[in-house]
């Protein structure tokens, strides 16, 4: 058998091709990379030859990313397990110690039982003092009960070296001050002050394991060079007594928290993330509402009895306010420094299928919080690619949370929350089949952590969770209406009580007719502000009290179809537009800024239709985001309103139909056509792997605006959603048959996407007719499935390196 061929190392793109500049661009001026030249003398190179030789460079050769790089950090287990380091530590020999002159000299341990109950006993006492407490902020409630675990952890230590004893001694005068008459006095006006003394003596008692688990004194004193342990320690201790200085003065200075927390640097790039997923604090509950339901949330947060459920499932009808009160959980745990990971499904981000993102974006989280579980994560995916980006969520489970918590021993520190807001949202149930497997499954008893899940009480939801005993079931449909409309009270005071002819009994009414949906309050909030011409807010709250539930209809879905009444037209070229418009962003499969969707409809197929949206749109900022702001994604406040306009019983002539994404097709094609160019970021060199390009994610985004990375992505579900037309079919031969095709690739690639390219080549074939017309094109893209299977991880290591493999 012959030598395989190696190709040749190429530091430059050289293509030697025809040009293919835009169109716009004159024949004498430079391409984007001054290495990029392309040639006109071989015109014979045609895209099929290309992908050929793409596809047998494939391959060939393989390029590997750069040797991980790895930096000493804290292993992040809980706080108790400092206590079984401690009794392991020894004294440093005398001879050694004169050598590393880092510790210092030996400290004596401590071995009186009488000092060391001293300094516990606060620690004893003030787990006693908090459960006395009552009618104390819920985000004070959840600060101290991390406290209280922190101190539960710590009593009873031993061996102690003076350094520890130290910093120890200044965590017991911390807890003496806080049991102070005039310290507890000021709890909910001192909050900021509190926060930051609960991370302290938090991220100190993960500074004990760090320090005292090291049993072999070489690898400890060679840690040392980099982190002084005294200097840490004294740091902790300086804090600490600073921040108690500033609760006394009643002041607000910015302390230094968390002194010593380093993340080895090991490699998770690759491993899916759910972007847009995360915490939103503008979701938050008004401060001050929703107090009996957030300190239940918080008590069972911060309850250390091994037999708490360790999944509270917080489930209620659509408008309750569910999305609030998660917000306002993992941004207190975010400010505690308890925070895990927070994931949120929604109703218009179902066709990035994030449920197949939401354990490798959970893991990733508690990665970057957990130096050990980052560690053992980084063994089980460490050159495994395939492993890194599967979507299955029951092998995601076992190798991603199940195996590196083994490998901790099912330690993590502190009171750990991850919360998975709106589980309804995620599409029809056999999207989120999996995830409830797993949820009730026996492991999910024994997580060191607490899951607050919310979601409407849907069948198969309300089936599986209901049976699960480790599996705490808390309805929002059973809060006393009064205390629902207490909290709804607050919200109305807050948005309407400057508002010109609305005064006490109106807001009152307000909140009576709300029958406690805070959604509808919302939206009857945003339909009185004067922000309409020819109409008074009385004149509008007048309307809104007219309304009544009809047959078919809730009182939500009658104050939609007011509003939408109040600004479109039911008939007419104005009705057209509003149906036209909002099918556009119902069918969008990734909400868009406004400038992002009207660049796409200046490319629809009908030129009536490429009008300016704010035409349309301007009137329905009660309903949807994203109106004033234009770089903000338009998407509806709240899910219930694609909802509403789905089912033509509700919404009547307001209804959107989902049968055809025809123009979505064509736009997003004719984007590709227009907008696709070689070297689109202008890389220079094929040496560099795209993360040691400074300054790519600007290039990305400079070059690749929203539009053309939505086309990209995801122009092959819209064209298999479309009834196959001769226009519509000529875009998609354009695309694949000429070098589009590979600018394309290259476009994924950088967009970190690539793998993805094998659905949409594979939705195109499906959808193109078997006629001989055709024939080159399906080939083509038989060869690009082949291709990207094999050559996908060399794009995303290095974009430039397409090119050079597809020189003959």
């Amino acid at each position: 058998m012959a030598a395989r061929r190696q190709p040749k190392k190429c530091p430059i793109l050289r293509f030697s091709k025809k040009s293919h500049m835009p169109p716009n661009q004159s024949p004498d001026a430079p391409e984007n990379s001054p290495d990029a030249s392309p040639s006109t003398e071989t015109p014979a190179n045609t895209p099929r030859k290309l992908l050929s030789n793409i596809f047998r460079r494939s391959h060939q050769t393989r390029v590997e990313g750069p040797a991980t790089k790895m930096a000493d950090a804290s292993p992040g287990e809980q706080v108790e397990a400092a206590k079984q380091a401690m009794d392991g530590l020894n004294p440093i020999p005398p001879a050694l110690q004169a050598a590393v002159g880092l510790v210092g000299q030996a400290d004596t341990a401590m071995t009186s039982i009488q000092n060391i109950e001293a300094v516990l006993q606060p620690l004893k006492l003030f787990n006693s003092f908090v459960t006395t407490l009552s009618n104390v902020h819920p985000y004070v409630q959840l600060a101290l009960g991390i406290l209280t675990g922190v101190s539960q952890l710590l009593i009873n230590q031993a061996n102690l070296d003076n350094e520890m004893f130290g910093l120890l001694t200044t965590v017991k005068d911390v807890y003496e001050f806080l049991m102070e008459k005039d310290t507890r006095a000021n709890f909910d006006s001192m909050q900021e002050t509190l926060r930051k003394i609960s991370r302290e003596i938090k991220d100190a008692a993960e500074f004990i394991i760090k320090y005292t688990r090291k049993k072999n004194f070489v690898v400890r004193i060679s840690d040392s060079i980099v982190h002084d342990p005294q200097t840490i320690a004294r740091a902790h201790v300086k804090n600490l007594g600073d921040l108690m200085q500033q609760y006394r003065d009643r002041a607000v200075r910015d302390i230094q928290v968390n002194v010593y927390h380093v993340l080895e640097e090991l490699n998770l790039d690759g491993m899916a993330y759910a972007g847009d997923a995360g915490l939103n604090t503008a979701k938050k509950c008004l401060d001050g509402t929703r107090s009996e339901i957030l300190k239940e949330i918080t008590n069972w947060i911060t309850d250390c009895d091994d037999k708490t459920p360790r999944i509270l499932w917080l489930y209620g009808q659509a408008g309750r306010g569910k999305s609030a009160i998660a917000h306002t959980i993992a941004s207190w745990a975010q400010d505690l420094g308890v925070f895990g990971s927070c994931f949120c499904f929604a109703r218009d981000r179902q066709a990035e299928r994030r449920e197949g993102k939401i354990l490798t974006t959970i893991a990733r989280d508690l990665a970057d919080r957990d130096p050990a579980f980052r560690r053992a994560l980084s063994n089980v995916v460490s050159n495994n690619s395939s492993l890194k980006t599967t979507s299955d969520v029951l092998q995601q489970w076992k190798r991603f949370i199940l195996d590196p918590l083994s490998e901790i021993n099912r330690e993590m520190a502190g009171n750990v929350v991850v919360v998975v807001d709106a589980l309804d949202e995620s599409g029809p149930p056999s999207s989120r089949e999996d995830i409830l497997h797993l949820l009730t499954s026996p492991e999910a008893a024994q997580l060191p952590f607490r899951i607050l899940l919310t979601s409407r009480a849907l069948p198969d939801i309300d089936h599986s969770l209901r049976a699960a005993s480790h599996v705490k079931a808390t309805s929002l449909d059973d809060v006393p209406l009064q205390l629902v409309e207490r909290d709804i009270g607050l919200y109305v005071n807050e948005k309407l009580e400057r508002v010109p002819g609305i005064g006490v009994v109106e807001m009152q009414k307000v909140v009576k007719k709300s029958d406690g949906l805070f959604e509808w309050a919302r939206l009857a909030c945003a339909f009185i502000k004067p922000d309409k011409a020819g109409e008074t807010p009385k004149e509008r709250y007048d309307a809104l009290m007219a309304l009544e539930s009809k047959e078919g209809r809730t009182l939500l879905d009658t104050t939609y179809f007011a509003i939408l009444k109040g600004g479109i037209p039911q008939s007419g070229k104005g009705l057209e537009r509003y149906r036209s418009v909002m099918h556009q962003i119902v069918m969008t499969l990734e909400p868009l800024p406004m400038t992002a969707l009207d660049c796409t409809r200046k490319k629809f197929p009908n030129k009536e239709d490429r009008y300016d949206m704010t035409l349309i749109l301007e009137f329905m900022s009660p309903v949807l985001s994203g109106i004033t702001d234009c770089s903000s994604p338009v998407r509806p406040l709240h899910a219930s309103f694609y909802d509403f306009l789905m089912d033509h019983s509700r919404s009547g002539v307001y209804c959107i139909a989902t049968s055809d994404t025809k123009d979505l097709a064509f736009a997003t094609l004719q984007t590709l056509r227009d907008e696709l160019r070689f070297n689109i970021c202008g890389l220079e060199s094929s040496y560099l792997a795209n993360m040691e390009v400074p300054d790519l994610q600007e290039r990305i985004n400079k070059n690749i605006p929203p539009h053309l990375s939505y086309s990209c992505r995801f122009w092959a579900q819209h064209l298999e959603k479309s009834t196959y037309e001769p226009a519509l079919g000529k875009l998609v031969k354009d695309m694949i048959g000429s070098e589009r095709i590979i600018f394309w690739l290259e476009t994924m690639g950088l967009l970190g996407v690539a793998g993805k390219g094998v659905d949409a080549l594979t939705s195109a074939m499906t959808w193109l007719p078997g006629e001989d017309d055709f024939k080159d094109i399906l080939a083509l893209a038989k060869d690009g499935i082949k291709f990207i299977q094999n050559f996908s991880s060399v794009m995303w290591h290095s974009t430039p390196h397409l090119y050079v493999s597809a020189l003959p």
